[in-house]
């Protein structure tokens, strides 16, 4: 992005009715253009709503840091560079490069970096943090020639990675990764020399733009695929199935056919954070059958749900998979060597995107492993993402039992259900849920960081969560509705402004058992839904025709305690109720 386009960028009148987003910038050097690029790639990340970047005190990053913590804002971007550890390792200090001088830097970097690493975790706990470390070369300091790395750099990088490490392990903290700034910057064009010494602005105006679109990319990743759906022959492996059979397809270096195994290592990756799995396939079922049953399969059959193989249209595959998830084509990656197939699939399902595996190439390979990468990468791995396959093939389970018999089905499940309140507004899987969940959704409104924690400063705010698993296994936190109590003892009345529900967790009574401990807990006249119909809500509103079978489905809906006992169910769940 050019200067002049980000100027136009900011300058462009916000949506009648959108939000005013804060973003807080943290460095020690002046913010110009850094701060204009950040804020022309954040009001592209939120669809043109405004932004305004706040900067802290010139040359005084720790203050920087103390202002970003008060407030509300969307989050916060750190730029470190070496100056920020120690003036004297920047072209504006004068103080000598004598060896007394670099051996004291040495000794004070690491304290340095310890205070810096506590004014960053502190910030952490009230907003998200994108950390970009230094991006500049350090000035020529010791006596080495140039091609020479000395003990004097080697150990201020040391001090450096150890407090990255550090800061890393806290999920707030999102550290910019050298080798994707690298992409976009190379290192020979990061420093402007005169505009560092005039102004004190050290970067050219393409690595600020580099620094700005990964520090957004960092705080406001976008939205991950959910499912990756893959062909087989000259994809997954190197051979045609059908004539070389289960043992004549290859995947190793000795056959070379090495990038198929690459390919294979991501997938087993990605599936075990999370991503859905499936196959579509032209062959025979029993031999792919038989192809998974190698011990050598990278990919394991596990952790692939559903195998569709078969003679028809890979479309007609496709379709089955998406069935089986239940999620929309938007959502998902179709993979495959034949520009025929991909052609096929993306004309029966526009939304899908179509990726070429490129089989005999292996840069290419390595290219497109890159890119799905960045496709599904996941900031965060939790419980739930490891439990979706399984809870999908659990789920495929239960409605093929629950079609085949009737009556006391539910009560056969030996469901437990654990709901919990809680106040707590950094609750990265309720929010996530939220964002992310469409069928079982109260309104479809979504949330920022900043919007969800401020959700919770209400009186009488609380979230419940509801984790649940029965005999067919666990789904783990399927379920998540926010609200306020308001009103006094005998007239309390339960505001609910956001509910959603996992589709995997859908026909268990959940959502009554939900609202039944609602009830219970704040012994609430009356529960009014802040509900508002969407194009892809319809199980929600399916749901609510049972609350309401004589009533208009529109807007602000008031149930009462009598009537939600005259329309709720027998239910059989195990239930555990945690207070937070």
């Amino acid at each position: 992005m050019r200067l002049s386009q980000a100027m136009q960028i900011n300058q462009r009148p916000a949506p009648t009715g959108s939000a005013r987003r804060k973003l807080h910038l943290v460095c020690g050097f002046t913010p110009l253009h850094l701060a204009t690029y950040l804020r022309a790639y954040a009001r592209t990340r939120f669809s043109g709503d405004d932004v305004e970047v706040v900067t802290g005190l010139y040359g005084n990053i720790e203050d920087g840091l103390r202002t970003a913590r008060g407030g509300t804002s969307e989050g916060a971007v750190v730029v470190l560079e070496w100056s920020d550890l120690d003036a004297r390792l920047g072209l504006r200090s004068a103080a000598g490069w004598s060896a007394a001088v670099l051996a004291d830097i040495a000794r004070q970097a690491p304290e340095r970096l310890r205070h810096l690493e506590s004014l960053i975790l502190n910030l952490s706990q009230s907003v998200s943090v994108a950390l970009v470390a230094p991006t500049l070369p350090l000035p020529p300091l010791t006596h080495l020639p140039p091609a020479q790395a000395g003990v004097f750099e080697l150990s201020l990088r040391a001090a450096l990675a150890l407090f990255l490490e550090r800061a890393a392990a806290s999920s707030r903290v999102r550290i910019a990764a050298e080798d994707a700034l690298a992409r976009g910057s190379p290192a020979a064009g990061r420093h402007d020399v005169q505009l560092d010494l005039r102004a004190d602005f050290p970067y050219t105006l393409a690595h600020a733009a580099a620094v700005a679109s990964l520090a957004v990319e960092c705080l406001f990743p976008p939205v991950r695929a959910k499912g990756l759906i893959t062909d087989l022959d000259d994809t997954l492996w190197q051979g045609i199935l059908g004539d070389a059979g289960a043992a004549g397809v290859a995947w190793s270096l000795d056959a070379h056919a090495q990038p198929h195994a690459l390919y294979q290592e991501l997938l087993a990756s990605l599936a075990e954070a999370g991503t859905l799995i499936a196959v579509a396939s032209k062959n025979d079922p029993a031999l792919v059958e038989d192809a998974f049953a190698r011990p050598d399969l990278l990919l394991r059959r596990t952790q692939v749900f559903p195998l569709a193989a078969g003679w028809g249209a890979k479309s007609q595959s496709v379709a089955r998979i998406l069935q089986a998830w239940n999620i929309g084509a938007g959502s998902v990656v179709f993979v495959d060597d034949s520009p025929m197939e991909l052609a096929e699939v993306g004309e029966s399902f526009p939304a899908i995107e179509c990726l070429r595996f490129p089989s005999g190439d292996a840069a290419g390979v390595l290219d497109l492993i890159h890119r799905l990468r960045a496709r599904f990468g996941a900031a965060e791995v939790r419980e739930e993402d490891r439990l979706r396959v399984r809870s999908l093939s659990a789920s495929a389970a239960f409605a093929g039992e629950r079609a085949a018999h009737t009556g006391d089905f539910q009560a056969r499940l030996e469901a437990r259900l654990t709901l919990e309140f809680s106040t707590a507004a950094d609750d990265g899987r309720a929010l996530e849920l939220v964002n992310k969940t469409n069928q079982f959704n109260l309104n479809g409104r979504r949330f920022s960081e900043a919007e969800w924690r401020s959700l919770f400063q209400q009186p009488g705010a609380f979230l419940l969560t509801a984790a649940y698993e029965d005999r067919f296994g666990p789904l783990g936190k399927i379920a998540a509705l926010a609200g306020r109590c308001t009103g006094g003892p005998a007239e309390a009345e339960v505001e609910v402004d956001s509910w959603v529900l996992s589709c995997r967790a859908f026909s268990r009574q959940i959502e009554f058992q939900m609202l039944r401990c609602l009830l219970e807990k704040y012994r609430a006249r009356g529960i009014a839904l802040c509900f508002r119909p969407t194009p892809r809500n319809g199980p929600l509103q399916e749901f609510l025709g049972r609350l309401f079978p004589a009533g208009s489905l529109e807007g602000r809906l008031s149930l009462s305690a009598a009537g939600f006992a005259a329309h709720c169910p027998v239910m059989f769940h195990q239930v555990i109720t945690k207070n937070g």
